[in-house]
């Protein structure tokens, strides 16, 4: 692996991690106003636990998802 190729690596695993926090943080406000009653990483998807059912998305499906869920409840 040449150096661009090792700086491409590194700059989409950062990105990777951000998104990642960002979708964390995204569920755990979702937790704190009561729309969900957990989530998390499960099989490469994202889980996301409500009193009735439980959704598995994509990571960024997820993320598009809890962030819908949390400006509903903020309107």
């Amino acid at each position: 692996m040449n150096d661009d190729e090792l700086q491409e690596q590194r700059l989409n695993q950062e990105l990777e991690n951000i998104s990642f926090n960002q979708l964390n943080e995204l569920g755990n406000r979702a937790v704190q106003l009561g729309l969900i009653i957990g989530h998390g990483f499960r099989g490469g998807q994202y889980e996301i636990l409500s009193k009735q059912d439980v959704v598995l998305l994509p990571p960024k499906e997820a993320q598009q998802y809890l962030q819908n869920i949390v400006d509903t409840a903020n309107q």
